[in-house]
């Protein structure tokens, strides 16, 4: 693995492979009141609204082998800390192309954000994840990640 590389860029004319990439972010059980269907229409039209209009605070990345093939995304956004105000980069998304999974891209995706947030002064680097991806989950605890708040959820009906 330590031998594969991946070029990471600005996404540009990637929309059909990011969006193709949506229903991995459910690929998992999900909170009992949460539709499958309707968090991937909620993913895909907020992904799609970051790629047409490219907010000010809003950055996708790409990741590339060395074949060129697309392997995987990052959506990072600037936001400001709550409980200080300061900086930080928070991971919005992040998916890795079922074919490359295993290959260290999400490793890579994520030391790409950190070293962005770096350079960018952020504070803290963030993201929230279903407790069910567990998957995603033991990939950002390797990567150092804890629990900073948690958010619960009771359905109201």
């Amino acid at each position: 693995m330590s031998d594969i590389h991946f070029l990471i860029r600005l996404a540009e004319d990637d929309d059909d492979f990011i969006l193709a990439l949506v229903p991995r972010f459910v690929d998992f059980s999900l909170p009992k009141w949460r539709k499958r269907h309707e968090c991937i229409d909620g993913i895909r039209k907020d992904l799609s609204r970051q790629l047409d209009e490219q907010p000010a605070n809003s950055y996708v990345f790409v990741a590339e082998n060395d074949d060129g093939d697309r392997v995987g995304f990052i959506h990072l956004q600037k936001t400001q800390d709550y409980f200080n105000g300061r900086i930080n980069c928070h991971i919005s998304d992040l998916a890795v192309s079922p074919r490359h999974e295993g290959q260290g891209v999400g490793k890579a995706l994520i030391a790409h954000a950190e070293d962005w947030a770096r350079e960018h002064q952020c504070q803290l680097v963030t993201l929230a994840v279903f407790p069910g991806n567990e998957r995603a989950r033991a990939l950002y605890e390797a990567a150092g990640y804890h629990v900073d708040l948690l958010r619960l959820a009771k359905p109201t009906h």
